[in-house]
């Protein structure tokens, strides 16, 4: 543990879910973990808990879609503790929606959280740790960085964004010391299906009467199925996490859960019409028969 007690990790949402798993299991390792989230009760629930452990853990106010509560807080950090060694981006947010009908405010959000939001605090940590060529910066992506299932076009493709902008960043950091490491989570229970659920349920009762009604009923029915068959725990996804921070030449990318790994070998050997396949007999898409207005529809089409 001495070896790690100089160490500070930066998490982000780290008072909730997979951030808050990871930022016990870190402190319990003597690392000197500061969990960085915007809810005030939250923040302190978790203070309360580490000051009973005793563990070597903190909070600080953070809102990662505001550049100036990211500079305060990264500022506050800096000033208590001279650096930031280990980054973990853990923040994001998930908007359930088919595309067609997706808000395009709702869609910007989903950017602002998980994509904006990371930049703006891998911006702030950047300088000092490029200067002390040294540090680590955690990403957390998802299988969904991978696959696109229905309704998961904003998160989706916020997530392939953040693969693509963790890929440069790795290359950009080499000559610095500075590895980036992604970990893409499958199916864990956390309060991020709760809120997500919440943020999407003004799209599901619409859709009851609209084209996409059995889209969504697949999709949630294919979502719910797989978090039902899922074992694993927010407590897996951080003991993934401390792997990534303590590995001495540490992977581009590290699976958690069984759904990760299945997926990731499916895109590197399956083709994309397989993969199709699965995913619209896992989230029941089918064909539909209707007629098009003026007749049927044409062949092809």
């Amino acid at each position: 543990m001495s070896a790690n007690a100089q160490k500070v990790v930066l998490i982000t949402g780290g008072t909730n879910g997979l951030g808050k798993a990871t930022a016990v299991h870190l402190a319990e390792r003597g690392y000197r973990v500061i969990a960085a989230g915007r809810s005030a009760s939250k923040r302190a629930e978790l203070g309360a808990l580490a000051k009973t452990k005793r563990l070597p853990l903190s909070t600080v106010e953070m809102d990662v879609c505001s550049d100036a509560s990211v500079h305060s807080a990264v500022q506050s950090v800096m000033d208590s503790y001279g650096a930031v060694d280990v980054l973990v981006n853990n923040a994001g947010v998930g908007y359930m929606a088919v595309v067609e009908e997706l808000k395009m405010e709702d869609f910007k959000q989903q950017f602002e959280t998980n994509l904006f939001g990371v930049l703006r605090v891998t911006q702030a940590v950047l300088p000092a740790m490029r200067q002390r060529r040294s540090g680590r910066i955690v990403m957390l992506s998802s299988v969904a960085g991978l696959v696109s299932p229905p309704t998961y076009g904003a998160y989706s493709s916020s997530k392939h964004a953040l693969e693509g902008l963790s890929n440069a960043l790795r290359l950009e950091l080499y000559p610095f010391n500075i590895a980036v490491v992604l970990i893409e989570p499958g199916y864990i229970v956390t309060n991020f299906q709760h809120t997500a659920k919440d943020l999407a349920q003004r799209y599901v009762e619409s859709a009851k009467s609209g084209p996409y009604g059995k889209i969504y009923a697949g999709a949630w029915a294919g979502a719910s199925a797989g978090r039902k068959k899922s074992k694993s725990t927010p407590e897996d996804c951080a003991r993934v996490i401390l792997r990534a921070i303590e590995a001495e030449n540490p992977r581009a990318r590290y699976g958690v859960t069984p759904l990760a790994t299945l997926v990731k070998w499916a895109k590197r050997l399956a083709s994309d019409a397989i993969v199709d396949a699965f995913l619209r007999k896992k989230y029941g898409v089918t064909r539909d028969d209707t007629e098009t207005v003026g007749g049927p529809r044409a062949k092809g089409v």
